[in-house]
């Protein structure tokens, strides 16, 4: 498991990203946490270093999730992506998967901290 510097959270909820952010900053307590609420957001945060690690739900309002994925790996390259939803429908993997995007996991939600560890690991 390597360091994680920073971390993109990318949910609309904030309870989910409050408990991410709490996860992360656990095994990584001088991580950078940054959050958005929608792919809109996570595309006009400023972000002081190019993350490590983006987190995206998938079920979101305004641009869609897939569009967002798309667009945040153009403009971080080097990032890992993880999904975290409670929609887990074949139809929705096989959407994840035809993006061509290398995403370390999807773990449904409820997050526990076994599924967060395996993103970590991951890493």
């Amino acid at each position: 498991m390597s360091d994680l510097n920073t971390i993109l959270i990318i949910d609309d909820s904030s309870l989910s990203r409050m408990l991410i952010r709490r996860m992360v900053l656990s095994k990584f307590p001088n991580c950078s946490v940054i959050e958005a609420s929608n792919g809109d957001e996570a595309l006009n945060v400023a972000v002081p270093a190019a993350p490590d690690l983006i987190t995206i739900d998938i079920n979101m309002p305004g641009m869609s999730s897939f569009d967002a994925a798309r667009l945040l790996r153009e403009k971080y390259p080097s990032a890992k992506m993880a999904v975290i939803t409670a929609n887990i429908q074949n139809t929705v993997r096989q959407k994840i998967q035809s993006l061509g995007i290398l995403f370390l996991a999807v773990i449904e939600k409820p997050l526990t901290e076994n599924n967060m560890q395996k993103i970590f690991d991951a890493c």
